[in-house]
């Protein structure tokens, strides 16, 4: 494989913990990434908590939208190289066929959005969501995925989500 790679992460709403997902990839993959994200059934606005966790964590949340997994299957977008469910719900669903049979991982993760309870508790529901995704960001961006072959590839890049 090549030293740069495209990367998808799906959840249903597309409004915060794949959003997330998207901004640590670009910001943390140390060049080597080019994160997306998207769902199956976006809300069309990303959570505004989602916004303030990764902004007060120091991370660009400028041109960040919800939009279909569907403008990722057409022709002339960007072919991926990963693509990385990280909601239960999402990964059951049919994802579209991808362009260029991309190597796909699960990596769940608890839906912060869903978080009851007060302001304080909510806020912590989104820190903690920020945090896994920025330790297996962290391990994927650590992965020497040009020496790895398709399938030793994918089993590590799901045992990330295991972790």
């Amino acid at each position: 494989m090549k030293g740069h790679y495209n990367v998808l992460f799906l959840c249903t709403g597309n409004s915060a913990r794949s959003i997330m997902a998207e901004v640590l990839a670009n910001q943390l993959g140390h060049g080597r990434f080019t994160a997306y994200s998207a769902g199956s059934s976006p809300r069309g606005q990303v959570n505004p908590m989602a916004l303030q966790v990764l902004q007060d964590a120091g991370f660009s949340t400028e041109g960040l939208r919800s939009k279909p997994w569907d403008e990722f299957a057409q022709p002339g977008a960007p072919e991926m190289d990963l693509v990385i469910t990280v909601c239960d719900r999402a990964a059951g669903e049919s994802c579209p066929v991808w362009p260029g049979h991309p190597v796909t991982a699960h990596w769940g993760v608890p839906d912060p959005a869903a978080a009851t309870g007060s302001a304080e508790e909510i806020h912590k529901a989104f820190t903690q969501t920020l945090m896994v995704l920025q330790q297996r960001i962290h391990l994927l961006a650590a992965l020497k995925i040009e020496a790895l072959d398709r399938l030793v590839l994918e089993s590590k890049v799901r045992e990330i989500g295991r972790g």
